[in-house]
């Protein structure tokens, strides 16, 4: 019953953000409580996490000692992208999702038999995600209001504060950032990386070419290794940050 009641509050706040735009600003506030504590933070990211993380280093809520995004688009450069076919082909899940109700039910039903279907689709491999991990995202997506809540970033996206912000001027990120990039993703296109250095002043980018969306799951060999290197030239060696 805990638990359920609190997926159900998950569930009526994420619905609250969506109507009133807080969204992304309510989301960073809890990354920057997240990593108050930390005399040292790299701050990771992939999809809705990477594009959290985009606008948390860009305003600058906390200090950062290095930035890693993994196929997650910068908010300015996923505005261009979002109005160009090959991106609009590839995202047309972000229409289906605006439907009330039946997103919901269709990826709640039989357990999320469909959420697991739909995330072993956009991997291009069953060999991505094993039967075992795969059951436990059914799980986690099956508990009560979960879906909803998901559904309700993409939501955001068309309807609530999402679009605005990301229209807004986006400040030069100094920081040491570094894009991990899988070219297999079916989901985002590698045009969302065009103008990227726009933005970014100390940019290190890093593709892998076939890798698809879930590149941290196909790939942690290759991924762990280019943050590895990545970080052991960023960050002094007396230094072991804190990961967020």
């Amino acid at each position: 019953m805990a638990r359920a009641r609190c997926s159900a509050v998950r569930a009526r706040r994420s619905r609250r953000a969506l109507r009133s735009g807080t969204t992304i600003s309510a989301a960073c506030e809890g990354v920057a409580a997240l990593a108050s504590a930390a005399k040292s933070t790299v701050l990771i990211g992939h999809d809705w996490g990477g594009l959290l993380a985009w606008f948390f280093a860009a305003r600058r809520l906390r200090p950062l000692d290095a930035l890693i995004i993994l196929n997650a688009p910068h908010p300015a450069c996923a505005a261009v992208a979002f109005r160009r076919w090959r991106q609009l082909r590839k995202g047309w899940y972000l229409a289906a999702f605006q439907i009330p109700f039946l997103p919901d039910a269709c990826l709640r039903f039989n357990r999320a038999w469909l959420l697991g279907r739909v995330m072993a689709a956009v991997a291009g491999s069953r060999a991505v995600f094993s039967p075992e991990r795969l059951q436990f995202y059914r799980a986690e997506a099956a508990r009560p209001g979960a879906v909803t809540a998901m559904l309700n970033w993409y939501r955001g996206m068309v309807r609530g504060g999402v679009p605005r912000e990301m229209k807004a001027v986006f400040p030069s990120i100094e920081v040491p950032t570094l894009v991990i990039w899988g070219d297999g993703d079916a989901v985002l296109d590698s045009s969302c990386l065009e103008g990227l250095d726009r933005y970014v002043a100390n940019l290190t980018e890093s593709r892998l070419p076939g890798v698809s969306h879930w590149v941290q799951e196909e790939a942690p060999e290759a991924v762990n290794a280019i943050v590895t290197a990545f970080l052991g030239k960023t960050l002094p060696p007396a230094r072991s940050p804190q990961a967020v």
